[in-house]
Parts: C-alpha cells; structure tokens; sequence
C-alpha cells in the first residue's frame, strides 16, 4: 500500500463523522486495531477492507482505487469494459463514434 493509506482510511472515516470506536464496532475489532490501521502500524486485510468500504458507503474499487493510484486506472478500465458489454452493436458504434470526436 501506498505511504497515505492510514491517512485515507482515517479521512473516509472523518468525512462520515464516525469516531474509531464506532467504526471498530461495526467490524468487530478494537479501537486500538483502528488507530493503528490509522497510523500505519497495521495494515488492513482484504476481508476488513470490504468492511470497511461497506461502512463508508464506498466499492472496494474505489477505496484500493484510492489507495493504490495505479490500481484505478485497472478498475476504470474494467468498469468501462463491463459497460461496454452490455452495449448492442448500434449502440458500440455510436460510442466509438463520440470518442472519435472526443480526440
């Protein structure tokens, strides 16, 4: 993870104005494994990151997306993909056509 991961983590939690007790409740750890998640002690594992991301109302995408600068453009990609695929052909056409003009 990136050196800013505690600080993001920490900010999603402040713009929600939850306290660490709070949000260490919601997923059944201390206070303490916040703080330290916070400060950079400790680094959350994948189950407590989707956790966490249920809490703040956010995608797992958007919070390793957040976290990981070159991880969003991968999840980008892949949202633009999925997107895509559920296109017709008429409908990929005129999206190739307004990208064309977008250049």
């Amino acid at each position: 993870m990136n050196d800013n991961y505690g600080e993001q983590i920490k900010s999603y939690r402040i713009k929600l104005g939850l306290t660490q007790s709070q949000v260490a409740a919601e997923m059944n750890v201390t206070p303490g494994y916040i703080s330290n998640v916070e400060n950079g002690r400790t680094a959350m594992s994948l189950r407590f990151l989707i956790y966490y991301a249920r809490i703040m109302g956010i995608t797992l995408d958007e919070l390793v997306g957040n976290l990981e600068p070159q991880y969003a453009s991968t999840a980008l990609d892949n949202a633009l993909m999925a997107e895509i695929s559920k296109m017709n052909d008429a409908e990929k056409e005129n999206l190739l056509k307004t990208i064309k003009i977008w250049k």
